[in-house]
């Protein structure tokens, strides 16, 4: 029994190897970019931290090499997913060792895990200094998060192998474009390099029409693209969407961050000339209605406390930010603790809504997703008509999500499930918050913002913060976006194992 445990764990470092090779390989991007900006210091920081993580994962590759043809459970499939992402935080954190722009470790740390989470919170120092080689990995891990580093892995290395399923739902992604897995990874990154393509000329555009030298807007269109598809809310200036002071940049990023929020599978029904799903889908219809509440909100407190004079100012100030928290996207038009001293109550209590509800299941985007929000729903109007109609007039319950689909039982347990669980991390982490000395509605604000993977500041997140605060904000930025089983999976299996020795 225990050289079998030994075989399936090595089979689970091998494809874990697989990831970490993706991801060492990638800092071939930056390294280019350091190349031809001249920016010799980082040449050196991505020829070194790429050395290093290419060896660690050539080293598990070689250890689980004679097991990779093991069939995995789904839990050593989730652990491979959750594992991935643990140890690729702590490796893609070198570069930002490196390079000087951070108080220590744990930072470097915070900030991969909130770019690869798509979450936006960060630690770095200077960052209208950065380089153009560091902010290209900034982005790059932010774009990879988006889609999922395993599923990139799925995509570019790996031929159709038995575990492939495994690993992609451990990555909290079940929805099928094609058959196999293999084939709905590489579907995905289809879309999002096909969106990529466009989403960079519009942006770049908008920033010539902004005012931005050619160079700068070539960079910032690329860079805000990558952010914005992703719902990642980085940005490579200290004043975040605010530098540009442009309306069409807003706006351009707008259209960008809320079809980036959408479910991949409807990417793939309507490109393939299935429009009516826009106006049938459960998702769409579930955003549509909770963002038109949230504004109404948003907007009755800004306007109860007289904080912009005309509706254009509420429009690119209110709705920006609304909209930027309920697609779990981060970017702001406004100055963090604006929010604190300017919004009131009732449009942060808005805004922190907003950034739990999040945007749609197997997108880039975090929260409780549309999907589960619309079967709890759905599950309360069938148990209010289970009461109030005869049974001769009962139905069973439907809901369409790219085809018509029977409402069971376990959809709506499962919904439930992970909303609990999203409410029990926020909590916990406006607990944290609080224990760090914040207020409740700072410490809420913040904690709603890394459950939701969302990245907007009320200024609580920041390199003075104590270790524990931001170690809590890291875990649950990881356990959020693998929405908690893959996490909770790798969490027993250690605990499992420590507890056998012992």
């Amino acid at each position: 029994m225990k050289a079998e445990n030994r075989s399936r764990a090595l089979s689970v470092m091998y494809y874990i190897g697989i990831v970490l090779m993706v991801l060492s390989v990638c800092e071939l991007i930056p390294l280019i970019t350091s190349i031809i900006c001249n920016e010799k210091r980082f040449i050196y920081v991505f020829l070194a931290s790429a050395s290093i993580m290419m060896s660690v994962a050539a080293a598990f590759i070689s250890a689980g090499a004679p097991y990779r043809n093991m069939k995995l459970s789904f839990g050593e499939g989730m652990t491979v997913a959750s594992g991935s992402w643990l140890l690729g935080m702590l490796l893609c954190a070198l570069p930002y060792l490196f390079s000087g722009h951070y108080l220590s470790y744990t930072d470097c740390c915070f900030d991969v895990m909130s770019g690869l989470t798509t979450t936006g919170l960060s630690m770095i120092q200077d960052l209208d200094h950065v380089s153009n080689g560091l902010n290209m990995w900034r982005f790059m891990l932010t774009y990879i998060g988006g889609q999922g580093m395993v599923v990139l892995a799925l995509t570019f290395l790996t031929r159709d192998t038995a575990n492939a399923y495994e690993m992609y739902v451990g990555e909290a992604k079940d929805e099928h474009l094609l058959p196999g897995a293999v084939n709905t990874s590489r579907e995905i990154w289809k879309i999002s390099l096909m969106y990529l393509v466009i989403g960079w000329i519009v942006t770049m555009i908008a920033g010539l029409i902004a005012g931005l030298p050619l160079s700068t807007a070539v960079l910032h269109g690329l860079w805000i693209f990558m952010s914005g598809w992703s719902t990642g809310g980085f940005a490579p200036t200290s004043q975040n969407i605010l530098y540009y002071h442009s309306f069409i940049y807003e706006a351009v990023t707008v259209v960008f961050f809320t079809i980036g929020s959408f479910n991949f599978a409807l990417h793939y029904t309507v490109l393939h000339g299935n429009r009516k799903e826009l106006h049938r889908n459960i998702e769409l219809i579930s955003f549509t209605i909770t963002v038109t509440i949230l504004t109404l909100l948003t907007f009755c407190g800004l306007m109860k406390d007289h904080v912009y004079p005309n509706t254009i100012a509420l429009i690119r100030k209110g709705f920006y930010q609304l909209i930027s928290a309920h697609t779990t996207t981060g970017f702001m038009s406004l100055y963090a603790r604006q929010l604190y001293h300017d919004w009131g109550n009732l449009a942060i209590f808005a805004m922190i809504l907003a950034m739990l509800f999040g945007g749609s299941a197997c997108s880039t985007a975090g929260g409780f997703k549309g999907l589960r929000i619309g079967i709890i729903f759905k599950a309360i109007c069938s148990d209010i008509r289970r009461y109030t109609v005869p049974k001769s007039r009962m139905t069973t319950a439907h809901i369409h999500h790219i085809r018509d689909m029977v409402l069971t039982e376990s959809m709506v347990r499962s919904a439930f499930t992970i909303i609990i669980l999203y409410i029990v991390t926020f909590v916990i982490g406006t607990v944290a918050g609080m224990c760090a000395g914040y207020s409740g509605v700072e410490s809420a604000f913040e904690s709603a913002s890394a459950t939701g993977n969302v990245g907007l500041s009320i200024g609580v997140a920041s390199p003075t913060d104590p270790e524990f605060l931001k170690i809590t904000y890291i875990v649950i930025m990881w356990m959020a976006r693998l929405e908690f089983v893959s996490v909770l999976t790798l969490i027993a299996q250690i605990t499992r194992r420590l507890t056998k020795r012992w």
